[in-house]
């Protein structure tokens, strides 16, 4: 008997080192910072290639040096065009040191949509929930309402345009480029039918932009012909397998296609998708797993 006690109290000491471990590694993980480099082959023939930064999901908390020196270190990756798929902040009081770390970017063609986490700040949950259930489906009894329109202002500010259902035009690189984009659908305020048609004959490229890639959203920018559709969200999985596979998504579409540049398809049509694993955590779940936080840029190129 005491030979079998010993062997269980070895096994769960084991246990628990190893999971002490894991977890010890995930925090580092979370501010091993990389940036992304992917082609998207989707400009016309003989068109010269368009830089486009995709961000995503920085939730900033105020004093994360860090993550702001890798945020001003992007403008050294040379962008024609940032792309902001939301999720920006965690506190308000981080607009500022947002803005901040923003700033080598300012002036540069941008456009930004917002996140459920720009509107409220995030609060604890059941970490297993996320297992059964979106925490758009979750009741949130402690919500805490952020400086909205403080950041949407600061954003502007920067020369960005709000693209919450809403679309643009903009010249980047010598090109002509239409922009559209939706509010977050993971709280329902998507509205694409505000933004929906068929792109412009004289544009390089048509962009949809928003902020969770949900199927509803995606399957209305390619039926429309959208040619890139950008969106975030997913945090790549988060706590993903160790071949970098993610678990969940925290909205409708497949775990496969839950960060990266993946085609899109719906009744016939078809268009790019890429969702940015993004930079940021909740503060209540400060780790990554086999998902490392990232910027993505984004190469257009011709098609073949």
């Amino acid at each position: 008997m005491a030979h079998h006690a010993r062997a269980l109290a070895t096994t769960l000491g084991g246990t628990a080192a190893f999971g002490a471990a894991v977890l010890g590694a995930a925090v580092v993980e979370a501010h091993a910072f990389t940036t992304h480099h992917v082609d998207v082959p989707v400009l016309a023939p003989g068109s010269a290639p368009i830089r486009v930064l995709h961000i995503s999901d920085i939730h900033l908390q105020a004093r994360q040096r860090d993550k702001m020196a890798f945020l001003r270190r992007l403008a050294d990756e040379r962008p024609d065009l940032v792309v902001s798929t939301g999720d920006h902040i965690s506190q308000g009081r981080a607009i500022e040191e947002l803005v901040e770390a923003l700033t080598p970017l300012r002036e540069l063609p941008g456009v930004f949509v917002l996140g459920s986490n720009d509107f409220e700040a995030p609060v604890w949950r059941n970490p297993a929930a996320y297992l059964w259930s979106t925490t758009s489906d979750l009741e949130n009894p402690a919500r805490v309402a952020l400086p909205t329109e403080h950041l949407r202002e600061r954003l502007q500010g920067l020369g960005w345009v709000d693209l919450d259902d809403a679309a643009v035009r903009v010249r980047a690189a010598g090109c002509t480029l239409d922009l559209r984009g939706t509010g977050d659908p993971h709280i329902g305020l998507d509205h694409y039918e505000r933004v929906a048609g068929p792109p412009a004959a004289d544009t390089a490229v048509t962009i949809g932009v928003t902020h969770a890639p949900y199927r509803r959203v995606l399957d209305a920018m390619v039926d429309d012909g959208v040619g890139l559709v950008l969106a975030g969200h997913t945090h790549g999985g988060q706590v993903c397998l160790p071949n970098g596979r993610a678990i969940i998504t925290n909205c409708d579409i497949d775990p496969g296609r839950a960060s990266g540049l993946h085609r899109w398809a719906h009744a016939g049509h078809e268009g790019w998708l890429h969702v940015s694993n993004g930079m940021g955590t909740s503060p209540f779940a400060p780790y990554r797993l086999f998902c490392r936080p990232s910027a993505t840029l984004l190469r257009l190129v011709p098609a073949s």
